[in-house]
C-alpha cells in the first residue's frame, strides 16, 4: 500500500456542532448561539476555536430546519450546514451522524460533537482530546472533576450530603466513531442529554481527559456576562 492509500484509509476526524436549540434557559431574545459576545457572535467564536484544529477533516453544523439566523451570525464560516435539527439534542447529533454519512463518513471516523454554547473552548484542548482518544477502542471526553461539595434537595433544603468522590462533570467535545455513536443513539431515543450517555448505555466505558473551568458552557444570563469577561481578557 502506498502512503497516499494507507492516509487515505487512516479514520478521518470530524466535528459535529448541534446548533438547533432555542436557548430558554438563557433569557436571551433569540436562540443563544447568535447573542453577541465581545464582538462576534457566541456560535462563531466557537466555529473560530474549531477551524484552528488541523486535523479535523470537516465541521458539519445542524440547524432547526427553519434557523434564519446562522449565516448572519457565522459570516466566513465555510464548513458543512445541515437544517435537519430534531426536537431534542440527541435527534439532531443523530441526523447529523446521518448527513456526515451521506457526505462520505465513514462508521469508523471519528466524530466529535460539541456544544455550540461552549464558545470558550480553546484548540489545544480539542487536540488534547484527540491525542488521548484516537488509539482508544471506545473515545472520550473533556470532563472535569467535581471540586463542590454537592447537595441532594428536597423542597428547597438539604436533604443529603453527597459524595463527591470519582465525580467528574461532563463538557464537549465528545469523540467517538461514527458509527457506534449513531448506533448507541439509536439504541437509547431522544432523552439522553449527552453523546458519552449513549455509547455507556452499549456497555463501553468512554476515556475522561481533563478538560478546563474554562470550557463552560452558556445556559443562564449571568453566563453571558462571565463569558464577555472571559473572552476580552485572552491574548
Amino acid at each position: 500500500m502506498t502512503l497516499a492509500a494507507a492516509l487515505d484509509d487512516a479514520p478521518r476526524l470530524y466535528a459535529l456542532i448541534p446548533c438547533a436549540g432555542v436557548g430558554e434557559r438563557a433569557g436571551a431574545a433569540g436562540p443563544k448561539q447568535y447573542t453577541m459576545l465581545a464582538g462576534r457572535s457566541l456560535v462563531a467564536h466557537t466555529l473560530a476555536a474549531l477551524a484552528q484544529v488541523a486535523r479535523l477533516h470537516a465541521v458539519l453544523v445542524v440547524l432547526s430546519p427553519d434557523d434564519a439566523g446562522f449565516e448572519q451570525s457565522a459570516a466566513g464560516f465555510t464548513g458543512w450546514v445541515s437544517r435537519n435539527g430534531g426536537a431534542s439534542r440527541a435527534q439532531t447529533v443523530a441526523n447529523g451522524l446521518d448527513d456526515l454519512l451521506a457526505r462520505g463518513a465513514r462508521p469508523l471516523d471519528w466524530v466529535l460533537v460539541h456544544d455550540a454554547a461552549r464558545c470558550l473552548v480553546r484548540a489545544p484542548w480539542i487536540d488534547a482530546l484527540i491525542d488521548a482518544c484516537l488509539a482508544d477502542p471506545v473515545g472520550g471526553l473533556l470532563a472535569l472533576p467535581l471540586a463542590d461539595t454537592l447537595k441532594a434537595e428536597r423542597d428547597g433544603r438539604v436533604s443529603s450530603t453527597i459524595d463527591r468522590r470519582g465525580k467528574w462533570q461532563a463538557q464537549t467535545p465528545q469523540m467517538f466513531r461514527v458509527g457506534m455513536l449513531r448506533e448507541a443513539l439509536t439504541l437509547v431515543g431522544a432523552n439522553v442529554t449527552d453523546e458519552a450517555s449513549a455509547i455507556e448505555a452499549l456497555g463501553h466505558a468512554p476515556r475522561l481527559v481533563p478538560g478546563s473551568p474554562e470550557n463552560l458552557k452558556i445556559t443562564y444570563p449571568s453566563d453571558f456576562d462571565l463569558a464577555e469577561r472571559l473572552l476580552r481578557t485572552r491574548s
